[in-house]
């Protein structure tokens, strides 16, 4: 006879469906990898990011006026978060705009490996040698993913995407942070709107504005937009409530797998055996890393994933 403790199956229940939203939010980021690069030849990566940003918080906002309620503290969660999620997603659509669909999947994924290290170096958590090994591994994987074997300096467009991988691991920390204490949908629309508004801002500072090119773009806006942004970050600020910081990584991870796929199939896209071989110790650092914790995590009460313990706005 198996003992269940009161509430168990109802935790399990939660967990399961948090880690599929995580899964299909992965499917879509993927796909949106597709998406940014068929757009950027015909709009500045100011101008995309600010028309699917704003556009994204647009369609949301509608959904959660009634749950905004009293605006406090709380919300201030939304400035960090607002100004991080502008700054990696500028880095990597200017990246995207000279590297593959797989590149850009494969090293924005890096994120998850740097994820535990930020947290050790800022939150003095302590962090086993196995995930310095997995972000070594990371780094010579990018590397290899980016130079092909051809040349010895990594492309200025892979560059710009493993800039925005750091940023992109300071915004899932920050948003683990931030949805325990405010209402996801709610949090989400706001960084999406003060992203996009510092994109059209930087766009028209920087004279990038024109949107000629989104009558030849309008459908990658669309997915980017309403999917990748709207439904994508909600469903990883959702899932990120009930699922432990490992569980999140490990399958947020899959993007890149899902981005490879996109870009063969649709875009025609490949990797030469090189780079496939960098893609592949890149993904093994990643599950390795957060296998480890798992194994940690079922060793006992002491494996459970705790929150970031900081809060700025307190």
């Amino acid at each position: 006879m198996r003992l269940q403790f009161p509430g168990s199956t109802s935790r399990t229940n939660s967990r399961v469906l948090s880690d599929l939203a995580l899964l299909v939010t992965a499917i879509i980021w993927g796909g949106g990898f597709v998406a940014q690069r068929q757009a950027a030849p015909y709009l500045s990566f100011f101008a995309f990011n600010g028309i699917r940003f704003v556009l994204a918080g647009l369609v949301l906002l509608p959904f959660v006026a009634h749950s905004i309620g009293k605006i406090d503290r709380r919300f201030l969660w939304i400035l960090p978060a607002g100004v991080i999620l502008f700054a990696a997603s500028a880095l990597q659509q200017a990246g995207l705009e000279s590297t593959s669909a797989a590149n850009g999947g494969f090293l924005t994924s890096v994120y998850v490996v740097l994820v535990p290290l930020i947290m050790a170096l800022l939150w003095k958590k302590q962090n086993p040698v196995v995930n310095w090994i997995a972000a070594l591994a990371a780094v010579g994987g990018s590397y290899l993913l980016s130079t092909a074997g051809n040349r010895l300096t990594p492309s200025s467009g892979d560059l710009l995407v493993l800039a925005g991988s750091l940023l992109w691991a300071v915004h899932v920390i920050v948003v683990g942070r931030a949805v325990s204490s405010l209402n996801a949908f709610v949090f989400s629309v706001g960084q999406f709107l003060l992203a996009g508004i510092l994109h059209l801002a930087a766009a028209a500072i920087t004279g990038t504005l024109a949107i000629g090119g989104l009558s030849s773009s309008w459908l990658s806006v669309l997915y980017a937009g309403i999917f990748s942004i709207g439904v994508g970050f909600t469903l990883q600020a959702v899932g990120q409530k009930q699922a432990p910081a490992s569980d999140a990584a490990l399958i947020l991870s899959l993007e890149s797998v899902f981005a490879a796929t996109g870009g063969y199939l649709i875009l025609g896209e490949g990797l030469n055996p090189v780079q496939v071989f960098g893609a592949a110790i890149i993904f093994i650092s990643i599950t390795a890393g957060q296998f480890f914790q798992l194994l940690r995590r079922t060793a006992g009460p002491a494996a459970v994933d705790e929150k970031v313990p900081i809060d700025p706005f307190s």
